[in-house]
């Protein structure tokens, strides 16, 4: 029996660079190219896309379901005022904007956007300014009896304080008894699954019980580097690299603007963690988005090494995002294969000619169904975007659906191929929200294919293991809620295990 089509809109909210790059191309190039037009999301549809919205500002409080399609809210968290390491030796956007290879001004964008320098990073202080309140000071008065009363005031003070200490140190002993007990849908720990306990050695943190090395890979993208903000700082992504370490021991990447690659290896090394990365070079019209990322790509890992470096992703679903739902024997098709192989080849050579202390496979990542022989023939690998929510499965199907669909699309085409490329699940996972009611489903019907934590923490239950146990590899998508998404509207921003704080879900990771 055929298996169920799995629907190919570009999952989940990539295709955004896209007409980020589209912005650059106009004052690039002057001309606006139609890429734009080929986008299958759906355009922003709120003005509050205007702002630029942290990791921390689109965080749900998933125990409260009164209002399940919640209006995100661009408020900054106070809590991300955080001092930065050391700087990397590639140096962030944040701290030296002149030098990025995208860091010319873009051309005219939608007018919500603003002046993109308004979205760099600058200290909290700007934030939230020293402003003269009410209370503003007096000037001093010598009299001899406020010095009386205020003694006096200072001993009935000592007094108290004292009996309500006793007090206190009773009732929280009796409270702590059972405050652990409460129902909440995203449970905190101290440190946030991994915080930098000692600043001055990002590699001594408190780890968290609850978390296991148990997934194959996790597909990552810092937060603040999708052009034009390029906002990321080297702490928050070491922050991130210190939790995904508990969870596991491969991340694959999806670009290089923004300095994303330098932060992501700076931050394995100073983490120390036994992490290794796919970089990636994101593919669309624009040549001189794709240069500055060979360049950006080419600078971090002759900084860093290739020893936590496994091979460089070019293109993230470029050939669906072109060719839609073409057969792949189309013009189109082809058009695009030779396009995506052309630049595979072009990465390998660059990077070869960096004499690096080994020799890195270079592939691709598109839709389930898109490899064919003729583009396995021009990869060293293909990474295959598997998505069960998106191919209106019920959960209780999703887990074994992902892994015949993964096995009749991808790898058992990459066995035709003379190559025998590698075949990886580039992402799958399940959402937990939705914005809106129209996409609070897949299909399949209500609750079997509700995008809900229940319904995830099934998938995780019957997947993630499973996976591990029939030799699969698959990155996990994703980490983290990525609030940025809002702009897309329905599941979009809802697919981390954590919310946009680094609080785990209401979930129970599985050990295996």
């Amino acid at each position: 029996m055929p298996l169920p089509e799995q629907t190919y809109i570009p999952v989940p909210g990539f295709e955004q660079l896209s007409r980020d790059y589209e912005r650059y191309n106009t004052g690039l190039e002057g001309s606006k190219s139609t890429s734009a037009s080929r986008n299958l999301r759906p355009q922003p549809t709120s003005s509050s896309s205007g702002n630029r919205l942290s990791r921390a500002s689109l965080t749900q409080p998933y125990s409260d379901y009164s209002d399940p399609y919640p209006t995100p809210s661009p408020e900054l968290n106070a809590d991300y005022s955080y001092k930065d390491l050391p700087p990397a030796p590639i140096p962030t956007p944040s701290e030296t904007p002149g030098e990025m290879p995208m860091s010319m001004a873009p051309g005219a964008s939608m007018a919500s956007r603003g002046n993109s320098e308004a979205y760099q990073n600058i200290p909290s202080e700007s934030y939230y300014p020293q402003q003269t309140t009410a209370f503003t000071a007096t000037p001093r008065r010598s009299n001899k009896k406020w010095w009386v009363i205020g003694a006096i005031g200072l001993g009935i003070a000592a007094v108290i304080a004292i009996i309500v200490g006793v007090v206190v140190s009773q009732v929280h002993k009796n409270s702590s008894k059972g405050s652990s007990s409460k129902d909440t849908s995203t449970s905190k720990s101290g440190n946030n699954g991994g915080t930098l306990s000692d600043p001055n050695d990002p590699s001594n943190f408190v780890k968290d019980s609850r978390l296991h090395q148990s997934f194959w890979g996790f597909a990552y993208t810092p937060n603040d580097t999708q052009p034009p903000w390029c906002g990321a700082t080297q702490t928050n992504v070491t922050k991130d690299i210190q939790l995904l370490s508990q969870l596991t021991t491969r991340l694959r990447l999806y670009g290089s603007l923004c300095n994303t690659t330098a932060l992501v290896l700076q931050a394995i090394q100073d983490t120390k963690t036994n992490l290794t990365v796919w970089p990636a070079i994101y593919v669309d019209s624009n040549e001189t988005a794709y240069e500055a990322q060979v360049t950006a790509l080419s600078d971090a890992l002759t900084t860093y090494g290739v020893n936590n470096v496994e091979g460089v992703i070019v293109g993230n679903e470029y050939i669906l995002n072109t060719a839609g739902s073409s057969t792949n024997t189309s013009a189109s098709y082809l058009t695009a294969v030779e396009t995506i192989t052309s630049k595979v080849a072009d990465v390998k050579s660059k990077l070869s000619a960096l004499s690096l202390s080994k020799t890195l496979q270079i592939g691709t990542a598109d839709a389930g169904s898109i490899l064919s022989t003729t583009l396995a023939e021009g990869i060293d690998f293909y990474m295959a975007n598997v998505h069960p929510y998106f191919g209106s499965v019920a959960i209780q199907d999703a887990a074994t659906w992902t892994t015949e669909f993964f096995g009749n699309f991808d790898t058992s085409v990459a066995a035709t191929a003379s190559n025998q490329p590698s075949s990886y699940i580039a992402e799958t996972g399940w959402p937990t929200q939705s914005m809106d009611k129209k996409d609070a489903s897949d299909g399949a019907g209500s609750p079997q294919g509700d995008a809900s934590v229940a319904n995830l923490q099934t998938f995780l239950d019957t997947f993630v293991c499973q996976a591990t146990a029939n030799g699969s590899a698959y990155f996990y998508f994703e980490a983290f809620d990525e609030p940025w998404k809002a702009q897309f509207g329905g599941v979009e921003p809802y697919w981390g295990l954590f919310d946009s704080d680094r609080n785990l879900k209401k979930i129970t990771i599985p050990q295996c």
